[in-house]
C-alpha cells in the first residue's frame, strides 16, 4: 500500500513550511530513519528523515515550494510495490509530477494531476493567472472580452485558458506577488508544468517603471529618490526609504514571538552574579587548551545544574498537565543570517563542560550553515540566550513556547560591590534576567531556581560537580 509523506510540524506551532531541496530521486530505495528532504522552516534548514522505508515514487511538492503542515509532499512506494500502482493509489500520473486527487491544501497544484477539461479551480487548487489569446478568442460561449488589468496591490485575476499555456502559482506565491506589487503573468515559472514557485518570485526583477502607476506606487515596491537630490521621494513625510520584503523566518519569528507574549503569562526576576572566581576557573580550565571553554558553556551547564537542583522548574505547560522533565535538555539562541535559531543541548546536566562546549559549538555552527536536524530544534524546557559578548549589561527576553523560561545574560563588567564585611570592592559582575511562564513557575519556584544558578556561578567548582 502506498505512503503518503506529510508536510510535518518541523516547529511547534509553525502552519506551514517550504520544500529546500530533495534528498533522494524518484526511484530510488529509502530507508527509514534516511534523511529524505530539506525542510525550511523559521529557524533553519532542517533534514527530514523518512519514518517508514520504501521506494520514492513520487514528489508532490517541487523544491521551493511551500505548503500547509499536513499537506502530502511525496509517495513512497512498499516494498513489493510497484511505483505505478503507488502513485494511482494517490491520484499521480508521474513519477516525476504526482499529485493527490483528494487534496484540498492550499499549496498542491491539484489542477496539474487533474483531466484535460476547463473547469473552476477549486479551493486549494493553483489558481489560473493568465489566458491563451488564441484559445480565448475561439471559445463559442464567451465573448471575446479583454481581460481586466490586475490592481497595484493584488494578484492577477484568475481568468479561462487553454490548458497548454496555463500559469500556475501557489497561494502563497500569489499573496507575495500581491504584497511586492507583481504582476504574475510576468515572472517566469521554474516549477512542474511551468508553475511560479517562491523562488521565481524571489529572483524576479521587475522592468523599470514597467505597469506602475506613478501617482500611487505600491507601498511594497522600493521607492528610488530622484537623481541629484537624495532627500525626495514619495513618502509624505519626504524621507527616502526601501522596503525589504520580509523572509519566512522573520514572518516565523515575528508570529510566534506575538503569540508568546500575548498567550504566555511572561514575569522578570534579575539577580547579579559575581564571576570574578567564575572566570578564573575559566582561564584555568583553557590554559593550554585548543578547544576553549566560554563563559556561556559554563552558564548553560549551571542553568542545567540549577534545573536538577530544583526539578520542579524543569517543566513545561500543556493543556491537559504540568510536564516535568527528568532530563535536562536546553536550548541555546544563536544569531543566524536572517533571524535566530534555538538548537536544543540534550542532557546538558550529564555532560562534561567539555562536551557541552564542545556539543554548543556544532550545533552553533550547523545552525549559520543551516544544517540542523528536525530533531535539534525540537524539545526541551528553557532557554538561554546571551549578549553579553556585544556589550549589553540587562535585558529581557521573550520566553520561546513551549518552554517555561529563558534567562537572559548581560556582559561581565567591573562593579562596585559591598563585601559582607562592609568594606566597598570592586567586582566583575553579571546581571541576568528570568523570564517565566507563571503557569508552570510561581514566584517563590522561579526565584528558588534563580538563587540556585547563582549559587553555582557564584561557587563555579559546583558547575564541574
Amino acid at each position: 500500500m502506498a505512503i503518503v509523506v506529510r508536510m510535518p510540524e518541523i516547529a511547534t506551532g509553525a502552519a506551514e513550511a517550504a520544500i529546500q531541496s530533495w534528498l533522494v530521486e524518484v526511484g530510488n530505495p529509502v530507508r527509514a530513519g534516511q534523511a529524505l528532504v530539506e525542510i525550511e522552516t523559521e529557524k533553519a534548514v532542517v533534514d527530514y528523515e523518512a519514518e517508514r522505508s520504501g521506494v520514492l515514487a513520487g514528489i508532490l511538492l517541487a523544491a521551493g515550494e511551500a505548503a500547509a503542515v499536513g499537506v502530502p509532499i511525496a509517495v513512497l512506494a512498499e516494498e513489493g510495490e510497484s511505483v505505478d500502482v503507488a502513485l494511482a493509489a494517490v491520484g499521480g500520473s508521474s513519477a516525476t509530477d504526482a499529485v493527490p486527487a483528494d487534496d484540498q491544501s492550499e499549496e498542491t497544484d491539484a489542477a496539474a494531476a487533474a483531466p484535460r477539461v476547463p473547469a473552476v479551480p477549486a479551493r486549494g487548487a493553483d489558481e489560473v493567472i493568465a489566458a491563451a489569446p488564441e484559445e480565448a478568442a475561439s471559445a463559442p460561449s464567451a465573448p471575446a472580452t479583454p481581460p481586466t488589468a490586475p490592481a497595484p496591490h493584488a494578484a492577477p485575476i484568475a481568468a479561462p485558458a487553454g490548458e497548454e499555456q496555463r500559469l500556475f502559482a501557489s497561494p502563497l506565491v500569489r499573496r507575495l506577488a500581491g504584497e511586492r506589487g507583481i504582476d504574475l503573468r510576468d515572472v517566469p515559472g521554474s516549477g512542474p508544468r511551468g508553475r511560479i514557485v517562491r523562488r521565481d518570485l524571489d529572483a524576479y526583477v521587475p522592468p523599470a517603471a514597467a505597469g506602475v502607476d506613478e501617482a500611487a506606487p505600491s507601498a511594497s515596491v522600493p521607492v528610488a529618490a530622484p537623481a541629484g537630490n537624495p532627500a525626495e521621494s514619495a513618502d509624505p513625510a519626504g524621507a527616502a526609504y526601501e522596503d525589504v520584503p520580509h523572509t519566512g523566518m522573520r514572518r516565523a519569528i515575528a508570529r510566534r514571538l506575538t503569540e508568546s507574549k500575548a498567550t504566555v503569562p511572561h514575569f522578570y526576576l534579575q539577580a547579579d552574579c559575581r564571576v570574578d572566581e567564575l572566570l578564573a576557573l575559566r582561564a584555568r580550565i583553557n590554559d593550554g587548551r585548543s578547544s576553549r571553554i566560554s563563559v556561556n558553556d559554563l552558564v548553560v551547564k549551571a542553568v542545567a545544574g540549577a534545573l536538577r537542583d530544583v526539578p520542579e522548574a524543569n517543566a513545561i505547560w500543556t493543556d491537559d498537565a504540568t510536564r516535568r522533565f527528568t532530563s535536562a535538555d536546553i536550548a541555546v539562541a544563536v544569531s543566524v543570517p536572517g533571524g535566530l535559531s534555538t538548537p536544543v543541548v540534550r542532557g546538558a546536566d550529564r555532560l562534561s563542560v567539555s562536551e557541552l562546549a564542545a556539543t554548543v559549538r556544532d550545533l552553533a555552527e550547523r545552525a549559520r550553515a543551516g544544517t540542523l536536524k528536525q530533531r535539534e530544534i525540537e524539545g526541551g524546557s528553557f532557554s538561554v540566550s546571551n549578549l553579553g559578548m556585544y556589550g549589553t549589561t540587562a535585558f529581557s527576553a521573550i520566553i520561546n513556547p513551549p518552554h517555561a523560561g529563558i534567562l537572559a545574560v548581560g556582559a561581565a563588567t567591573k562593579r562596585p560591590v559591598v563585601d559582607d564585611d562592609g568594606e566597598l570592592a570592586v567586582a566583575t559582575v553579571m546581571s541576568v534576567t528570568l523570564s517565566a511562564d507563571h503557569r508552570v513557575l510561581d514566584g517563590e519556584l522561579a526565584a528558588r531556581w534563580l538563587a540556585a544558578f547563582v549559587a553555582r556561578i557564584e561557587n563555579p567548582l559546583q558547575i564541574l560537580l
